[in-house]
């Protein structure tokens, strides 16, 4: 089993300076020595076997469970060799075999129903709302930030990523109704009511978020009506439709039923916009870890899945935006704001949920460097003059609201 492991690890660790202690206490060097030192430890044989035999799920369980100790570095200096080296090479035959497997149970029984939907958002975000505010910025977004600049902070850029929605948006008279699936803790949502003068309708199928969101309308009196809804029960009409950082929750089987409700729900002058994660190299199933532990029932699309739907949904796809690497730095400056406050979060939970969480950020950064994610935005209508033939329209200079700060409630 030692072998097995040493030419697993040879195999995949070219450059880079990796040690591995097994757990016979023997180390082994991979790499060509270069960058940060790291060095890990398998606590048992146990472990080793686990993290052979279905590395994508228990990788991430052995460092949340003690298996897997990283004895230098961090355990984001591990995975940035391990992804780094494997980038979107295509994945060994064992792998192939167990993510066809567990796609096929997926879809057979883990459909985005309803009722798993409203189960899956829970499952992440119903966790202690005081620990997102530990690590995210000051309106709450937990989404991918815009950095205009290199050395922009999370709040800057955040507040960019507003600016640049709610131009794509053409908010080019008051009183706009808007409609924003996936509306968060309502950030988005108050930038749009103050800044543009908008009817903002909500919607989340967390309740713990639409709680903050109604809280913080109240306290900012914005025009936002923030509803525990799902999008499949919305009814009416909108000038405007947003949708930042949800629609890696509606799973692939849905992707039509989405688009053709926002294709009822939208005016037909109206200009909607599409925030998600997305793959650059093709379809992929979601990582069981991710699925099991962080995002239920979440999948990640390619562009070849995204378009067909959007065609038979009879909607135009009228601009199309990849951020490429945006979401690597708000993922590092999110995991280096959670660790500064580690002492904080453990106050709150316990040391698994913070390895898991350190594991959870660490390993979507190195993703978006290393393994083919980005973000797409996509603006969509349903007439083909319904946006300005030219893109300037994007980057002229758009009012924030109270000069960019919006009053978070506790």
């Amino acid at each position: 089993m030692i072998r097995l492991l040493d030419i697993a690890f040879a195999q995949t660790v070219r450059a880079g300076d990796l040690t591995v202690i097994n757990a016979s206490g023997t180390s082994r060097h991979y790499g060509d020595s270069t960058g940060t030192p790291v060095t890990v430890r398998f606590a048992s044989r146990a472990w080793q076997w686990r993290v052979l035999l279905d590395p994508e799920l228990r990788l991430g369980e052995a460092y949340m469970d003690g298996g897997l100790i990283v004895e230098d570095g961090s355990i984001a200096e591990f995975l940035e060799i391990l992804v780094s080296n494997i980038g979107t090479e295509p994945p060994i035959l064992s792998i192939r075999l167990l993510r066809a497997a567990r796609g096929l149970f997926r879809a057979l029984f883990r459909a985005n129903t309803l009722i798993n939907a409203s189960r899956n958002a829970k499952h992440h975000y119903n966790i202690n709302y005081s620990i997102y505010r530990m690590f995210l910025d000051e309106d709450l977004q937990y989404s991918c930030a815009y950095f205009e600049r290199p050395e922009a902070g999370i709040n800057e850029a955040q507040q960019a990523k507003k600016r640049h929605l709610a131009a794509k948006l053409l908010l080019n008279r008051p009183n706009l109704s808007i409609l924003d699936i996936g509306c968060g803790w309502g950030g988005l949502g108050l930038y749009l009511a103050k800044s543009a003068r908008a009817r903002v309708t909500g919607i989340t199928l967390s309740d713990e978020q639409v709680k903050v969101a109604r809280e913080r309308a109240d306290a900012e009196r914005a025009s936002c009506d923030f509803r525990l809804q799902d999008y499949r029960d919305v009814s009416g009409r909108f000038d405007r439709i947003v949708s930042v950082g949800m629609f890696e929750h509606v799973g692939k089987s849905y992707y039509e039923a989405f688009f053709r409700k926002c294709r009822d729900l939208l005016a037909d002058d109206g200009v909607a916009i599409l925030h998600t994660i997305g793959r650059l190299d093709g379809p992929c199933e979601t990582n069981p870890w991710v699925w099991r532990y962080i995002f239920p029932g979440g999948y990640t699309p390619a562009l070849s899945e995204l378009a067909p739907a959007i065609e038979r949904s009879g909607l135009i796809l009228t601009d199309i935006e990849v951020w490429r690497l945006h979401y690597a730095e708000t993922l590092k400056a999110w995991r280096e704001r959670f660790l500064a406050r580690r002492a904080d979060v453990l106050n709150v939970l316990d040391e698994r949920f913070v390895r898991m969480w350190e594991f959870y950020l660490a390993g979507f950064e190195t993703s978006f460097r290393h393994a083919g994610l980005a973000v797409f935005q996509i603006q969509l209508a349903k007439r083909i003059d319904a946006v300005p033939l030219t893109r300037d329209y994007m980057y002229r200079p758009h009012p924030d609201a109270t000069a960019g700060r919006l009053r978070i409630v506790s």
